[in-house]
């Protein structure tokens, strides 16, 4: 019987290996006891807390990309572990005005309608420590945030938010869409309010209320070289960034709710939860509908929210309501020209990405949504421009290199947008013409274009989901298939379940299952410092234990304690090996000395103490002495003795 495929998050799983979700746990027990923190510098300065931010943010494809002090992760890989931990600790301790941000550099993109979007890139420290930060906050503002929220959360995204409307919308039947737009939110978050924000979640640790205060006041240098200083708004691109704008419009989420989902009424009626964890008050709201109370539901993606209503009075209602609580009480204006109320029965409404409508069929009126306008402009403009690479590749970049890209580009958009319920017609209008672009300039021609109907094989992946398209095509030259844009089906949206949270025994058990190798044994090695090693070696050792479920790579014994663990470097550091985590793997200190001995007489009695009798446990060794620059060991001639018995070994290819 093949092995059960186990549940993996890739960011629980890294706090496993830091010992940290114990840590975790308490924290969002604690915040949904309505205690107070004052004690989280402690744990923000941990030197497991700060290693577990290394490991995320050097995930982090922003990772690479440079301050205004020009370093990047690469530039901490080298350094030791302990350096790190307490180069983190005296940065945030600062000198006499405490910790002191670096300039933060702006960089100004693109938006899809046109606009610039102000991103703010933070030197690599910086992030590291606010990396430290969100990992101890995030627990305990999981614990206060709504249900309704969805953006830049755990377990929660966007495919989540659209599921909500369309339930909203087909079952609940609400058609009045009110489309709310706030204007510049990042740029003008009200600091004050933020900070009260904080305090009201019982985060009344001053070190770290005054440390979130120099974050959001760090200067900003302009791409002119300019220096301001912010008085308000929290810089887009900061890793802290996303959760501080929940924190902001949480209590948003939490007044609307209020207004109806968990009106005080519903308290009076006895609810149920369906198999998801969600309450149903079905009673409580076939009472509030005899009231004047304002029926009303808000779906909300960090600053991109939707309130839905069964009225347009309601609706009208609830825009001047909302406009005027949020400029009261956050101190942020809605754009009034973006700011609207759509009957989805006559047009549609956009979120996301998406645009969505209920048309009449029969005596009922049933969901249907497409690709929005502006997306699907700017899909078929990227990949035409895709295309066109194919066919003339970038400088330093092969045939195979730019199909590839287009690929990853095709496979991205439809695993977004193909919960869109008639995608197959959008896909396939924007494939028509992307193709036409394809043929005219990598021709069809049977004998002199370069796109054929047969190439390499297909990876088990590529035949499950593009196996059976008759448009499947290959590019000639590379022989790598290229995508059919227009080959996707409808998938039926996910709902979250609101019994998942990742900081809970209970609410993960749906989506991760803990290490089963010697989790003991994995946090001494975590907590076993050697002077000599960078902090990216210590954090590959780690993932090594795991991925090798605790045992020798050569041997396949199970490691009993740290002393006997050994990170070797396949290719040598001095020959330009570095401590990547491709170029490790973890054996036993016997199995190490076997690997760089030259001695004959020492190879017997290491292999005898070794225990080696496998002739696929001599194959690994001798691949590894390969890489060494080590003659392999010649297995025909030596007797191996093991359990007080002699056996030969089969002959060692090498």
């Amino acid at each position: 019987m093949p092995n059960e495929k186990k549940n993996c998050v890739e960011y629980l799983r890294h706090a496993e290996y830091y010992d940290l979700l114990p840590t975790f746990d308490e924290l969002y027990a604690r915040s949904s006891g309505k205690e107070e923190f004052k004690d989280l510098m402690g744990l923000i300065l941990s030197r497991q807390n700060i290693l577990l931010a290394y490991r995320e943010l050097k995930a982090n494809d922003g990772s690479m990309t440079p301050g205004t002090d020009g370093l990047r992760i690469i530039d901490i890989r080298k350094m030791k572990e302990e350096d790190v931990v307490q180069k983190v600790r005296k940065i945030v301790k600062g000198g006499k005005d405490g910790y002191t941000p670096r300039c933060v550099r702006r960089k100004d993109i693109p938006k899809p309608s046109g606009d610039m979007r102000p991103l703010g890139i933070p030197c690599i420290w910086d992030r590291l420590i606010q990396q430290c930060i969100k990992q101890i906050l995030e627990p305990i503002c999981e614990a206060k945030f709504s249900d309704n929220s969805f953006g830049f959360r755990p377990n929660r995204s966007a495919e989540n938010a659209i599921a909500a409307e369309y339930r909203m919308i087909q079952r609940q039947k609400l058609y009045f869409v009110v489309e709310f737009d706030i204007k510049g939110f990042f740029d003008n978050v009200n600091h004050s309010k933020l900070i009260k924000q904080l305090w009201a979640m019982n985060i009344h640790d001053k070190a770290l209320i005054y440390t979130i205060k120099r974050i959001l006041k760090a200067p900003i240098q302009l791409e002119s070289g300019q220096i301001i200083q912010p008085t308000k708004g929290t810089p887009q691109g900061g890793i802290i960034s996303p959760l501080l704008a929940n924190v902001v419009l949480n209590e948003l989420d939490h007044w609307v709710e209020s207004q109806w989902q968990k009106n005080p009424v519903t308290e009076n009626y006895k609810a149920r939860t369906n198999s998801g964890g969600c309450p149903i008050l079905s009673h409580a709201y076939r009472a509030m509908r005899n009231t004047n109370l304002k029926e009303m539901y808000i779906i909300r993606y960090a600053d991109d929210f939707r309130i839905l209503c069964r009225t347009r009075a309601d609706a009208e209602k609830v825009k001047i309501a909302v406009t005027k609580w949020l400029k009261e009480r956050l101190k942020l204006d809605i754009s009034p020209e973006k700011t609207k109320i759509v009957d989805v029965r006559n047009r549609y409404t956009d979120f996301l990405g998406f645009k969505i409508k209920a048309y009449k069929k029969s005596k009922k009126y049933v969901l249907k949504s497409h690709i929005c306008d502006k997306a699907s402009i700017r899909i078929e403009k990227n990949l035409k421009e895709q295309a066109k690479l194919i066919a003339r590749p970038r400088e330093k970049k092969t045939v195979a290199d730019e199909v590839k890209i287009y690929n990853s580009m095709v496979m991205g958009i439809q695993n977004y947008y193909g919960i869109a319920t008639n995608i197959s017609i959008d896909c396939g209008r924007i494939a028509f013409r992307v193709n036409k672009t394809l043929k005219d300039r990598l021709g069809i021609n049977p004998r002199t274009g370069r796109i054929k109907k047969e190439g390499r094989d297909l990876t088990s992946i590529e035949k499950e989901r593009y196996g059976n398209s008759a448009q499947l095509r290959y590019e000639a030259k590379s022989h790598e298939p290229i995508y059919p844009f227009g080959y996707i089906r409808f998938a039926k949206p996910m709902n979250c379940g609101r019994d998942v949270c990742s900081y809970s025994i209970s609410g993960r058990a749906r989506i991760h299952d803990l290490l089963e190798c010697n989790t003991a044994l994995l946090h001494e090695l975590m907590r076993t410092q050697v002077s000599t090693d960078s902090i990216e070696l210590a954090d590959n050792r780690l993932s090594l234990f795991t991925a090798q479920n605790g045992k020798c790579a050569v041997t396949g014994e199970e490691f009993m304690s740290v002393s006997e663990i050994v990170c070797h470097h396949k290719h040598p550091k001095k020959w330009h090996g570095g401590d990547r985590y491709q170029n490790l793997v973890l054996v036993s200190d016997t199995i190490h000395q076997l690997i760089h001995t030259y001695d004959n007489a020492e190879v017997k009695e290491l292999i005898k103490k070794a225990r080696l009798t496998e002739v696929s446990q001599f194959e690994k060794l001798n691949k590894l002495r390969k890489k060494a620059c080590r003659k392999p060991i010649d297995a025909i001639t030596k007797e191996i003795v093991t359990n007080g018995m002699t056996k030969k070994t089969k002959t060692v290819t090498n």
